[in-house]
């Protein structure tokens, strides 16, 4: 049996939760016919936007989104 602290699984937990989020919101913009502001990822994916926000931070760091004008974002 593979043992797990209580620490442990709430990391791998939030980690999958985190993960879930980055997908929904990279579809979310795939999905999109323009450039989104967050709070309209937001709306869209039925997802807080600070969680969007976080979500997008990742993803520009991954250079899987970009940001064509100021505080609106596409997939590339």
């Amino acid at each position: 049996m593979m043992g797990f602290s209580t620490t442990s699984f709430l990391f791998h937990f939030n980690h999958i939760i985190i993960m879930e989020t980055i997908d929904k919101v990279l579809d979310t913009l795939r999905k999109a016919d323009k450039p989104l502001k967050s709070g309209e990822i937001a709306e869209e994916s039925e997802i807080d936007k600070k969680e969007v926000d976080k979500a997008i931070k990742k993803l520009k760091v991954e250079e899987k989104v970009f940001s064509p004008k100021r505080c609106f974002y596409s997939a590339k």
